[in-house]
């Protein structure tokens, strides 16, 4: 067994491209060809309190397993074959009995964790309540070419500085919710369903945090599950689940899916929008993005050039002095 363990444990002095920044290589498959059957045991495996990155290679195949990347598995990387062959897949879910925390099928408590390439999946369906994909409180969490699959708050974006680029992330209700400061470039997300819902709810309490979620350069479509296609004006942009809550879209296009009225209070419509929220969009395009139907309150506004740039990967989230590390490509500019 000690000679088995020492053949991967090893420094990589010639790397592709994916791994370049990895000191450790680790690797999953469910056949047994890998150094683990398991991701769990995998990321058990890994150096705790590592300043260098440990990859872990998941080779394609269905994960059924729920993960926990406790706080000491610092710079970790889970690295996919493809989002569309390798899934970590789990069914836990409100209605099921289980917290909502404890629903996660992947929670990542860890900071300087990256996943490419991959799927995080909850298969609860729209019954199952709150049931969550991907739980990130991490510091320095990185997404590339991700799948964040689910139905009810599908990514608990909890805290911490956060990146997705070139993600796709599929909801219901509160598909995107937390209090990080998130930065989504290049992503598409997916309202689903015929019931409607609201895409963002954002938990920033006070004036003083410097969190938010910014969707950059994304696109917005409906999504046609099951043969229930997504109504036109049934999804807003968000609803705040704290009175500080502040999500920005930039230049992103958005479909029909997307209420005029563009956001809506936590209670529904009708009902009184708290004026401290920062609802704020940037040269939005597409027929969901019109401007003249947009909720009149205070809060909810188009900004400009400046107060845009606030929310690019720099100002919001520091990103070109630690995203560079996890060799993810992103854009620093509006």
């Amino acid at each position: 067994m000690a000679t088995r363990l020492l053949s991967f444990f090893f420094f990589l002095l010639v790397a592709p491209s994916w791994c370049t920044y990895a000191a450790l290589l680790l690797s999953v498959a469910s056949d047994g060809s890998g150094n683990f059957t398991t991701i769990r045991e995998a990321i058990e495996f890994a150096p705790s309190g590592s300043s260098s990155r440990t990859t872990i290679m998941l080779k394609a195949g269905i994960y059924y397993e729920n993960l926990v990347v406790p706080r000491d598995k610092e710079n970790l990387t889970l690295l996919g074959e493809g989002s569309s062959v390798t899934v970590i897949t789990g069914n836990r879910s409100h209605a099921g009995g289980w917290s909502m925390h404890d629903t996660a099928t992947v929670y990542v408590e860890a900071a300087g964790f990256a996943a490419h390439n991959l799927t995080f999946q909850n298969t609860a369906g729209p019954s199952g309540g709150q049931a969550v994909a991907l739980h990130v409180e991490g510091d320095r969490s990185v997404f590339y070419r991700c799948v964040i699959n689910g139905y009810q708050d599908t990514l608990y974006a909890h805290n911490g500085h956060q990146f997705y680029r070139d993600c796709v992330i599929l909801g219901t209700v509160d598909f995107i919710f937390g209090d990080a400061a998130a930065v989504f470039q290049n992503c598409t997300i997916f309202p689903r369903g015929n019931h409607g819902g609201a895409i963002t709810a954002h938990s920033r309490s006070d004036n003083v945090e410097n969190t938010a979620f910014s969707f950059h350069r994304c696109s917005v479509t409906g999504l046609s599950d099951g043969g229930e296609g997504v109504r036109q004006g049934s999804f807003y942009l968000g609803r705040p689940w704290k009175p500080y809550a502040r999500v920005v879209f930039l230049r992103t296009y958005m479909d029909d899916v997307i209420n005029k009225e563009g956001w809506v209070p936590w209670d529904g419509p009708g009902t009184e929008m708290p004026r401290t929220v920062y609802y704020w969009e940037f040269e939005n395009t597409g027929p969901g993005a019109d401007v003249l139907g947009r909720l009149k309150v205070e809060g909810v506004r188009q900004i400009g050039e400046d107060e845009a740039s606030r929310f690019t990967v720099g100002p919001l989230i520091a990103g070109d002095l630690w995203i560079p590390a996890t060799g993810v490509p992103f854009n620093s500019q509006l």
